[in-house]
């Protein structure tokens, strides 16, 4: 038997299940914490600590114990620890003074006190099959200055376009969970074309000139070489700039616009107080120093912006999908341009039907930025949506809402 089979300090993993405690509700199976009819939103890591606690609450649970369930046996200082236990604790209306639900045993772990009620163990549902992924196909085409860019159409129906954004791989993102939605839910209807950035993915990652102005380039340079007249346009996070800039230059080939997650200025543009320009260079602190480690702690930040709310599952995918998008060289040279994005003008002069989406409570660009640009684009209708992701993960409601949304627009 291996070592993790006889330790006991190696917790067997939890099965599926639910516990009740006054009107709270943790529940494994659906991965919520829940308060009366109110889901909470805890991140992934205080989830696990929580439920460690939970699951072992006659007796206390060491740290030691909870380092390995919760971070592998990784090691990691004890802050993170005590961090993750002072989440718990806020989101459950405790803290470390009453310890009305969590205990410390000094030096030794933590103890769940709350009384807890019967609960009949969940059985979770066999999960729906997977929808089947569409078909895509993938060519190449050569920008001006001889960049090869890498496009694929996936899909029948009317044209919809995605601008390209930063981390994409046309041959990876059909089965990653964090695109793999996207592209199956928007070729339902479409032929849905999409393609890599400069420097990303399966286009040359070795590109001279990296700017703005070469993105709108690369998407005049996909665009004829598919022979397109007139299309919907749809921009996520960054590459809704670019979506916008190519609208407002090109008015006759654009008959709608889906923003996402967007912004009119970039972080550098829009910092005002020195700690906002402070929170830009972090940025480009740590993808010049963790982007390329094994160590994926310097990546996990990213995720903890672009996706707060996904699973650990989520996370893993969001650290390999970073990992295999781009390099860390390219990754500094991509969040430097995306910092000096400014299309405040360009939005002023869209003239077609524009959609924004946005996250209520994204962390990665709060809602007022999006807010900005629906007030610079004339006409345009912004809808909020109830989610903390700046990515929308496929199982989240909030995605259901959008792509309903999205429809709806372009079936105008």
């Amino acid at each position: 038997m291996s070592s993790a089979e006889t330790d006991p300090s190696s917790p067997a993993p939890t099965p599926p299940r639910s516990w009740r405690f006054d009107d709270f509700v943790l529940d494994t199976a659906r991965y919520e914490l829940r308060r009366g009819d109110t889901v909470i939103r805890v991140e992934p890591q205080v989830f696990d600590v929580l439920t460690q606690l939970i699951a072992h609450h006659e007796r206390f649970v060491s740290k030691e114990e909870l380092f390995a369930s919760v971070w592998g046996g990784r090691f990691v200082g004890e802050a993170a620890l005590t961090s993750r236990i002072k989440a718990a604790r806020h989101a459950l209306g405790d803290d470390g003074e009453s310890q009305r639900y969590i205990r410390t045993v000094r030096g030794r772990g933590y103890q769940f006190v709350g009384t807890l009620h019967a609960e009949p163990v969940l059985v979770p549902p066999p999960p729906e099959p997977e929808p089947e992924l569409p078909r895509q196909h993938i060519a190449f085409c050569r920008a001006a200055d001889g960049v090869r860019l890498a496009y694929a159409v996936a899909g029948e129906g009317l044209p919809l376009v995605r601008a390209a954004n930063w981390m994409t791989h046309l041959g990876y993102d059909i089965e990653s969970p964090v695109w793999r939605h996207w592209v199956r839910d928007m070729s339902l209807r479409h032929k849905f074309i999409r393609y890599d950035e400069r420097g990303c993915g399966l286009s040359d990652w070795e590109a001279g000139d990296f700017s703005f102005e070469d993105w709108v380039a690369d998407l005049e340079t996909v665009v004829e070489a598919l022979g397109l007249e007139r299309f919907p346009l749809l921009g996520v996070s960054q590459g809704a700039a670019v979506a916008v800039a190519y609208a407002a230059r090109h008015p006759d080939r654009v008959a709608a616009l889906v923003l996402s997650g967007a912004y009119a200025r970039g972080r550098f543009v829009r910092a005002m107080t020195e700690d906002e320009r402070r929170a830009a260079a972090l940025d480009l602190d740590l993808a010049r120093v963790g982007w390329g480690r094994d160590d994926p702690a310097f990546r996990q930040v990213f995720a903890a912006q672009f996706i707060p709310d996904g699973t650990r599952a989520d996370w893993a995918a969001f650290d390999q999908l970073q990992r295999r998008t781009t390099s860390p060289e390219n990754a500094v040279r991509f969040l430097e341009q995306f910092a000096r994005i400014d299309v405040r003008d360009e939005a002023s002069q869209v003239r077609c039907p524009t959609l924004i989406l946005h996250s209520r409570d994204d962390h990665r660009v709060p809602m007022r930025y999006g807010e900005e640009l629906a007030a610079l684009i004339p006409e345009s209708r912004l809808v909020a949506l109830s989610s903390n992701n700046h990515l929308l993960t496929g199982t989240e409601p909030a995605w259901r809402v959008f792509c309903d949304e999205v429809e709806a627009f372009l079936a105008v």
